[in-house]
């Protein structure tokens, strides 16, 4: 973890785990290959190429032994943009990338104008938030230019947001400068955003005076529901029924439902807690677990449900999947405790051949597990509202990869194998509140940072984005799959057994190794018809188009790192070009790409740039850019950006 002066708000968070707060002996990927092969013969040809093959596949494999005489046919169909790294964002030609909401921007027709000098909380929640991650469209009667744009706020910047501030949260200065003035805005800033937009004349805009437009803060009233609903671990002073609760914070990426609603993830929720637990308290090794316990933010200075001292339980309230309905601005959101407690990434899912939803999830830390929930009933295409309650039953499973390219998915049900009292677990509340230790005890594979998860419903495939963990060792390596000091991540596709989500047996492989190709020392396993600009590291967020074509963000990619932006690539999954990769958007300087979302004809896909300018010594005064607005009386802003095809058309 990078030790120096004026830590960056978004690596602070994600690198809090940097280490790993897993504790257990459980088998890391690179553990389960070296048990299959022998690491001196892994040097000798034909069993480095079996032992890649295992893990890379076959089809990878193929093309990079035999790369092509000629260009080969693309389904991407763009001229690929040049990596680099400036103070604005670049999309490929023949593209238009309209800025479509920034933070600031007023959502109502009442809702005041963004001044930066002068904010205030009352003036933040009616406007759009910070930092925004996920992005879902939900088309308004069936419409690919009308409908309702849902997003997540995930964090917030001081150094960036306010005038004269700087970064907090160094030990040096601890939160000197942060005011309950400060804080409430920070607070207002978090959380979610539904709003109605329209395609008028081939130019998006907000729709301001819509009946869905909603602001959600890290403040709004929320239930829980399922099986920790109610239990005494999830009850507090301000809430004695163990059913409410207060806002959702730190949402990475989600979902959008087939019923229509949205589901917000609450993932790095463990840097908003302040002070100590009262000593020998019975929560000391489920916080450990969780790295609750360094302040990120100053919330507990001014607000007790954030003091450990004061509420201890109130942690256990969050790093849910929240379940919003954006077609009704009254809707309580629902935190679904079924679906476990962890830094949620995401929670997107797929309907199952047999009706019942999937629902696939990933723990974003380093040596964490990737996740499915099946529901118990089936989805009532006939009856939206039958479906509300759909989340609240149902197992959770963690997955194994075992070294012959199969997996299995582990149930997480109370009494079944060691998840029993003598473990500490009473009942189901119990795994679903400790869902990382329920995991460890049943053997589950430790992973390397599992964000984005996406079911492909043209092929059934499952694309699990793996960012990073530059902390696997020497030890832990083969000749294939995971790298020690994995500093560039890699993308693993699952094949569940006979196409049934709901299958507890699933094969895998490892479609690309992310990094610089021309770099031995890498191991980067990009096709050989990826060019220079091609190539990507850091992969985040995903998306899969209606062409069943996947898209690829990232996070973490700069000057520094690689060179170049982050942005976002499309990635060949099928035939001769499998593992090929293009570039087709970049941020500016400091900014990370999340969100990619498109409308259902494939002709708007929309973006979020994150934390543009974070930079180290990056201030609200001297940010790195001012993008978007580049005006001397405005900082840099965390925006949605929307791309269409010069002339109409579908995107790529």
């Amino acid at each position: 973890m990078d030790e120096h002066k004026g830590r960056l708000r978004a690596s602070e968070l994600e690198d809090s785990g940097d280490v790993g707060n897993n504790p257990t002996q459980n088998l890391t990927m690179g553990e389960i290959i070296a048990t299959r092969f022998n690491r001196r013969d892994l040097l000798r040809g034909s069993l480095a190429v079996a032992a890649i093959s295992a893990t890379v596949g076959s089809r990878a494999l193929a093309q990079s032994e035999n790369p092509a005489k000629k260009p080969l046919a693309t389904s991407f169909d763009f001229k690929e943009i040049e990596a680099g790294v400036d103070g604005t964002h670049h999309v490929a030609e023949g593209y238009d990338a309209q800025v479509l909401l920034r933070w600031g921007d007023p959502l109502f027709p009442d809702a005041p104008e963004f001044d930066p000098m002068n904010q205030t909380a009352e003036k933040q929640a009616r406007q759009f938030g910070y930092n925004t991650d996920y992005i879902g469209f939900i088309p308004l009667d069936g419409s690919s230019d009308h409908g309702l744009l849902v997003a997540n706020h995930e964090y917030t910047n001081e150094e960036l947001m306010f005038p004269g501030v700087g970064v907090q949260n160094s030990k040096d200065v601890n939160f000197s400068k942060m005011t309950k003035n400060l804080v409430d805005i920070e607070i207002a800033a978090h959380g979610g955003a539904v709003v109605e937009i329209r395609r008028v004349n081939g130019k998006w805009q907000v729709v301001k005076d819509s009946k869905y437009n909603r602001r959600i803060t890290a403040d709004t009233q929320m239930e829980i529901t399922g099986p920790a609903a109610g239990h005494e671990r999830m009850k507090t002073s301000a809430d004695t029924s163990g059913q409410k609760v207060r806002g959702m914070i730190n949402n990475c990426a989600g979902g959008v439902t087939p019923w229509g609603t949205w589901l917000s993830c609450e993932e790095n929720f463990n840097g908003y807690f302040w002070g100590k637990l009262p000593e020998n308290h019975a929560e000391t090794v489920n916080y450990k677990r969780y790295g609750i316990g360094k302040p990120a933010y100053a919330w507990g200075k001014y607000h007790d449900r954030f003091d450990l001292a004061k509420e201890p339980n109130e942690p256990n309230r969050f790093g849910w999947v929240v379940e919003i309905d954006p077609f009704d601005p009254n809707f309580v959101p629902k935190k679904r405790t079924a679906l476990g407690r962890t830094k949620h990434e995401g929670a997107a899912g797929i309907e199952n051949k047999d009706g019942r939803y999937v629902v696939y999830l990933g723990d974003d830390e380093r040596f964490d597990y990737v996740y499915k929930f099946v529901t118990a009933g089936k989805v009532d295409k006939q009856n939206r509202a039958a479906n509300f309650g759909l989340l609240d039953e149902g197992t959770l499973y963690v997955a194994k990869y075992n070294a012959d390219g199969k997996g299995t998915w582990i149930p997480l049900v109370h009494g079944q194998g060691p998840l029993t009292e003598a473990n500490g677990f009473k009942s189901q509340a119990d795994v679903l509140i400790e869902t990382r230790r329920a995991a460890d005890l049943v053997g589950a594979t430790k992973m390397d940072r599992p964000e984005d998860i996406e079911a492909n419903p043209a092929t059934n495939r499952v694309y699990v984005m793996l960012t990073n963990n530059t902390r696997r060792t020497e030890e832990q390596v083969d000749a294939a799959n995971p790298r020690a000091k994995n500093a560039f991540g890699h993308i693993v596709e699952m094949m569940p057994e006979g196409g049934d989500h709901a299958s507890t047996d699933f094969t895998w492989e490892v479609l690309v190794k992310c990094g610089d190709p021309s770099v031995a020392a890498v191991g980067a396993t990009f096709s050989s018809e990826t060019t220079k600009d091609g190539w990507f590291g850091m992969p985040d967020n995903c998306a899969i188009d209606s062409q069943g074509r996947l898209w690829i963000s990232t996070d973490g990619n700069s000057a520094e790192a690689t060179g170049r932006a982050d942005g976002l690539w499309a990635l060949e999954t099928e035939g001769e070009l499998r593992g090929t990769s293009k570039h087709f958007f970049r941020v500016p300087v400091g900014g990370e790409m999340c969100g990619p979302c498109f409308t259902p004809n494939d002709e708007s896909l929309f973006l979020a740039v994150q934390h543009p300018a974070e930079e180290d010594n990056s201030t609200f005064e001297n940010p790195a850019t001012r993008w978007p607005d580049f005006k001397d009386d405005m900082p840099t802003r965390p925006s949605v950006l929307v791309i269409t095809k010069q002339g109409g058309g579908k995107i790529a």
